[in-house]
C-alpha cells in the first residue's frame, strides 16, 4: 500500500525504509503542503468529539499543567424517552479552549476514517501495531510535563506552532514493565524549538521530551502522534511461555526439594529456543492478530462493488505448485495458483473498483472478492471508508 504520508514522512525524515525507525532522534519538514489539513484539522477534531460518547482515558482536558475534571466539560444528553448517554458539553469545552486548554483523543484511529487508514499504511510499513492519538491546544497552554514513551513515535505538526524540547535517554530503551522506574531525565538537550504545520519529528523510545504553547499568546496547535510498539526480546521470551505449555515438563509442578535437579528443565528450555526462534515469533505475530473491525457485506444492502484489504499486516501469499495460499490474521485459504495476480489485486491494500479490476484481472475477481469479504481479509469500500483513502491512497486498478 502506498500512502501520501507514509511517503511523506519518509522523505521529510531522509529515509528510504522503516530501518532507521527507533535507532535516533531526526526532525524534518512535508513538502507537501495540502497534506496536513488533509490529515485531520482543529474543526474536524472537535466534530469527531462532538458526535461521539467518549470517556476518559480516551478524551481528556488538560489546563495549566493539571487535567481537568470531567464533570466540567461532560454532561448527559437524554432523550425523549429518558434514555441518557454521556457527551462533551461542546458550549464548556470551548470557554476552556478560549482560555486555552489542551484536549487529547486518544486511539483517533478507532473514529476517523482518514487516520484508520494512516495506521493500517503505517503498521504495513513497519511491519508493528499503531495507533495515533490527536492533541489540540489553544493559546498558551501548557502541555504535558516532562516525560518519555515506551514506544517509538512519528509526531506530525498538522496546523499552528508548538514549542517543544527533546532529551536522550537516561536508561537504554526502557519498558512500560521494567526492572528500573527510570525517573530521572538527563541534562543534554538534543533539541529546543518550535514545530511548525508540516513538522514531522521521530522521538524513539526512551527519549524524554515536552510540548508547551506557554507563553506563544494568542494561537492554537494540532498535532498528531503516530505510537509504533515494537517487538522485544522480552516479546519473544513471553510467546515462548505461551508455546512451552505444549509440553507436559512445563505444566509439572516445580520441585520444592533443596538442591533439586532442574538440568531437565534447562535442556527443554534450550530446545524450544532452538525450535521457535525470534524470526518465527516474528513471523507468527503478523499473521495471527485478530481481525480489525469492518462494516459487514449484506446482499439486502446491494451488490459488493468495491473492495479493500483491511488486515493489520501485509497477507502473504504461498505459492504450492498448482494452488497459492493466503495466509494472514490467523487464517489459511488455498486457491488455485492462477488466482494469484487477482488476489495480489485484491489484497494490495488499495482499494479495488470490481468493474475495473475484472477488466485488468478477468471476471473471477468477483468471486474472489465475495470469498475476502467473506473471510473478512477484505471490507466491502464503503463511502465512508473511501473517504479514508480518497486524495491519499490511489485505486489498485489505476
Amino acid at each position: 500500500m502506498e500512502h501520501r504520508l507514509v511517503t511523506a514522512i519518509e522523505r521529510a525524515l531522509g529515509w528510504s525504509s522503516v530501518e532507521p525507525l527507533g535507532r535516533g532522534f531526526v526532525r524534518g519538514h512535508i513538502q507537501d503542503e495540502a497534506l496536513p489539513a488533509r490529515i485531520m484539522t482543529p474543526n474536524s477534531l472537535l466534530d469527531m468529539v462532538m458526535r461521539r460518547s467518549l470517556a476518559r482515558p480516551q478524551f481528556r482536558v488538560f489546563r495549566e499543567g493539571q487535567e481537568v475534571h470531567p464533570a466540567i466539560y461532560y454532561t448527559d444528553s437524554v432523550s425523549p424517552r429518558g434514555q441518557s448517554i454521556s457527551m462533551v458539553n461542546m458550549h464548556a469545552l470551548g470557554r476552556l479552549l478560549r482560555e486555552g486548554a489542551t484536549v487529547i483523543l486518544d486511539q483517533a484511529n478507532v473514529f476517523d476514517p482518514a487516520m484508520e487508514v494512516a495506521c493500517r499504511a503505517l503498521q504495513w510499513w513497519s511491519r508493528e501495531r499503531v495507533q495515533v492519538n490527536a492533541y489540540l491546544t489553544t493559546n498558551d497552554a501548557d502541555g504535558f510535563p516532562l516525560h518519555w514513551d515506551d514506544h517509538d513515535v512519528l509526531i506530525v505538526q498538522l496546523a499552528g506552532e508548538k514549542q517543544w524540547e527533546v532529551r536522550g535517554t537516561s536508561r537504554p530503551v526502557p519498558m512500560y514493565r521494567d526492572a528500573d522506574p527510570n525517573s530521572t531525565p538527563p541534562d543534554q538537550f538534543l533539541w529546543q524549538g518550535t514545530m511548525r504545520a508540516g513538522d514531522v519529528m521521530h522521538i524513539p523510545r526512551g527519549h524524554w521530551h515536552q510540548a508547551t504553547r506557554n507563553g506563544s499568546g494568542s494561537g492554537q496547535s494540532l498535532h498528531v502522534t503516530f505510537g509504533i510498539t515494537q517487538r522485544t526480546g522480552a516479546s519473544w521470551l513471553t510467546w515462548l511461555g505461551d508455546w512451552c505449555r505444549e509440553q507436559e515438563i512445563f505444566r509439572r509442578d516445580l520441585d520444592r526439594t533443596v538442591g533439586a535437579d532442574t538440568g531437565h528443565l534447562a535442556q527443554a528450555t534450550a530446545e524450544l529456543i532452538r525450535q521457535r526462534t525470534p524470526a518465527d515469533y516474528l513471523a507468527s505475530y503478523e499473521h495471527q492478530t485478530n481481525l480489525p473491525r469492518h462494516v459487514p457485506h449484506l446482499d439486502i444492502f446491494g451488490p459488493l462493488t468495491a473492495v479493500v484489504c483491511t488486515t493489520h499486516f501485509p497477507p502473504r501469499l504461498d505459492e504450492t505448485g498448482s494452488a497459492v495460499e493466503v495466509v494472514t490474521s490467523g487464517k489459511k485459504l488455498t486457491f488455485a495458483a492462477k488466482a494469484r495476480p487477482a488476489l495480489e489485486l485484491l489484497l494490495s491494500g488499495q482499494p479495488v473498483d470490481l468493474e475495473q479490476a475484472a477488466l485488468a484481472a478477468g471476471a473471477q475477481v468477483r468471486e474472489l472478492a465475495a470469498i475476502l469479504v467473506e473471510e473478512e481479509i477484505c471490507a466491502p469500500l464503503t463511502a465512508e471508508l473511501s473517504s479514508g483513502y480518497t486524495g491519499l491512497v490511489t485505486t489498485a486498478t489505476n
